[in-house]
């Protein structure tokens, strides 16, 4: 297939080919290469240090690719074309680039000094330029799906960790991305909050939403993913349905980890 000719809204949401990166003289990935379908839940696992937020981080450019080439939704990552020639794009191309990607990181990164509503509607208003009555309205029926209309007037420092995680995941949808893309976003909760950010991202599973999820979370993986990809040093050893990879895995070093997670 090429990638490269795929017209938007046909395809693979996510295309990688040959994606290698470097810090200095480490490689952190290792020619990746990925078609991940539309309305697909694609759960990365793996190792500390194994590429697997770096690799979330090239997908929306958050990272250059040292090599290789990534398409999402049919247009490639980071250029453009003319003629025979690429371009690297500049940052606001890159900006307008990024908002078919949500993404929603370990650390909630909300503005302290806004409410959960204002947090919610700055993007749609200040870069999307969206109507405030229209993003309001989407924000409060948001809220409502992920349990938290109550808190629309609350500050991140009076919400829970699994509060703050929930109203990042909102601020992300706010945006109408095509993709979502979650780095741990339970890992910096307390054990007792997980679920309830775990039942979000299921309903968004459930909703048909294009989704990579890099997690230790393996019951996560087990029900919402359609495939599993374990990364080891910068590559992608192992991939396939949750009941192959998690349950009968075919490789060595994807056997070792989750008998140590499971441990």
């Amino acid at each position: 297939m090429s990638a490269a000719g795929e017209a938007r809204g046909t395809g693979p949401m996510v295309y990688a080919v040959d994606v290698e990166k470097y810090f200095g003289s480490f490689q952190a990935l290792k020619g990746i290469n990925l078609a991940l379908p539309r309305g697909e839940v694609l759960c990365i696992i793996g190792p500390s240090g194994s590429g697997k937020s770096t690799f979330l981080r090239c997908i929306n450019r958050l990272e250059r690719a040292d090599r290789g080439a990534i398409w999402v939704d049919g247009e490639l990552v980071g250029f453009r074309r003319v003629g025979d020639t690429l371009h690297e794009l500049g940052d606001r191309e890159l900006a307008r680039q990024r908002l078919s990607c949500g993404m929603v990181f370990q650390r909630f990164n909300l503005f302290a000094h806004m409410t959960t509503l204002q947090n919610i509607i700055e993007g749609p208003i200040t870069v999307q330029k969206r109507r405030r009555a229209e993003v309001v309205d989407e924000a409060m029926a948001l809220l409502e799906r992920v349990g938290l209309a109550d808190k629309r007037d609350a500050y991140p420092l009076e919400l829970s960790g699994g509060q703050q995680q929930r109203v990042a995941i909102t601020r992300a949808l706010a945006m109408r991305p095509k993709l979502m893309l979650f780095d741990e976003p339970t890992s910096a909760l307390d054990p007792e909050l997980v679920g309830e950010v775990l039942a979000v991202m299921h309903d968004l599973a459930a909703s048909g939403m294009t989704m990579i999820v890099v997690t230790h979370e393996l019951g996560f993986a087990r029900e919402a993913a359609h495939r599993v990809a374990f990364m080891d040093q910068g590559s992608i050893v192992e991939i396939g349905p949750p009941q192959e990879v998690l349950v009968r895995p075919q490789h060595p070093r994807t056997r070792e980890f989750i008998a140590a997670v499971l441990s």
